[in-house]
């Protein structure tokens, strides 16, 4: 005769366990699809934007002097060199301050 696994003793406790842990791994499993959704959107939107603006012709950098990173204010245009230098320009290119980062 075969063996009936409902006749067993605990086995009616253990459903109820067995609908909780398939409810939590559906729910780790759509939590898991919307992280990679929202991470797949993210990565479309940032690489998607224009890309940042060039230095402005009119800015004359010093000599051997590489921009590493330029800064738009709204008076001002700031350009950080990659030796470490800080250049302050007005708006029509001319040179107004000049710092070293120690």
């Amino acid at each position: 005769m075969a063996r009936d696994d409902r006749a067993e003793p605990g086995a009616e406790e253990a459903l109820p366990m067995l609908r909780w842990l398939r409810i939590l791994v559906t729910s780790l499993a759509a939590v898991m699809g919307i992280g990679v959704l929202a991470i797949v959107a993210l990565l479309w939107l940032r690489l998607s934007e224009a890309p940042l603006p060039d230095l402005p012709d009119q800015i004359v950098l010093p000599e051997g002097a590489t921009a590493a990173a330029v800064t738009f204010a709204r008076d001002w245009i700031v350009v950080v060199t990659e030796a470490g230098e800080i250049l302050l320009y007005d708006q029509q290119g001319r040179l107004k301050d000049q710092a070293s980062v120690p």
